[in-house]
């Protein structure tokens, strides 16, 4: 059957020309995927890419199943998240969360062109209470130095190859990636004068360049003109630690490296990392690492 060239969406899919889409089919996912425990947990549901969609709209009353990345290459548009509206113009894109009410649609004066991802799995509600992954419900621009959309074709080509289980594996091992290029943008490419890192970042960084010193949590909080609490609470909702409970861990890193490369002795190490108790030192790398540093030594040398 030829396909209409009359743009505009109908039932949730847009009709337009130019669109690709690939929607793997329910009894693939059933019987491929998620009876795979390789793919269960993160996997694509759909994907597509829209060219200058003219009369884009969707509505969603009970959201959908699976989250939804959406990246606009061009042109503008808008969505909803609840009764929460966001503006989307080139080079940004944003996540919704899967079960969440929501619309969208593309500007009339100039239609966006869309790069978008279904995806589900079974670590779906634990992915979205990662802090970075919410960050993102709301739009943000991103750098890309030209690797996004070929590692987008790369996917799309191996799905339109059918449903094997290599093609499988291999598209769907691309998606964290993938995703990853968009969460963790700014990580994939070097930093310029013009970017901000949050306090958090800057403070891991502090405490890397201070390794074998101590700082106190005072000294931290100040450095960024936060409160103790206010500081504390940033910093354990972006990486799930106390401020000095990951310095420490850290230090423990480092030790590690010295125990493997080096033959300094325990009591060396622990004085280079800071800790005037070589004995509390190794109660701290046991607890960390889960064994005592000799024992460590021992096992990887």
């Amino acid at each position: 059957m030829k396909e209409t060239n009359k743009e505009g969406s109908r039932k949730n899919i847009w009709y337009g020309t130019g669109r690709q889409r690939i929607e793997i089919p329910r009894t693939i996912l059933k019987t491929r995927v998620q009876s795979n425990l390789l793919l269960r947990s993160l996997h694509i549901c759909s994907i597509g890419y829209y060219p200058k969609a003219k009369d884009h709209y969707t509505y969603r009353k009970k959201g959908l199943p699976e989250n939804f990345l959406f990246y606009c290459v061009d042109g503008h548009g808008w969505y909803k998240i609840g009764n929460q509206r966001y503006e989307v113009g080139p080079n940004e894109f944003f996540i919704l969360p899967q079960n969440a009410e929501h619309a969208y649609g593309s500007s009339e004066e100039h239609p966006w062109s869309i790069y978008w991802i279904h995806f589900g799995g079974d670590a779906l509600p634990e992915l979205n209470e990662v802090h970075a992954i919410q960050q993102h419900f709301k739009p943000h621009r991103i750098k890309n130095n030209g690797d996004v959309i070929p590692l987008f074709t790369k996917i799309y080509k191996t799905l339109e190859l059918g449903y094997s289980i290599d093609n499988l594996l291999f598209a769907n091992m691309c998606l964290s990636h993938f995703l990853a290029l968009f969460v963790y943008n700014s990580r994939h490419y070097a930093e310029t004068g013009s970017d901000k890192m949050d306090c958090v970042d800057n403070a891991i960084l502090y405490m890397q360049d201070h390794i074998n010193e101590n700082i106190s949590l005072n000294e931290l909080s100040a450095l960024y003109n936060y409160s103790v609490s206010r500081f504390s609470n940033l910093f354990k909702q972006k990486t799930g630690y106390a401020p000095i409970d990951y310095f420490v861990q850290m230090k423990m890193q480092k030790a590690c490296q010295q125990l493997n490369f080096t033959d300094r002795s325990v009591k060396d190490i622990a004085f280079s990392m800071g800790f005037d108790d070589p004995y509390y030192f190794s109660k701290r790398f046991r607890t960390i690492i889960g064994m005592s540093p000799k024992k460590y030594r021992t096992l990887n040398n």
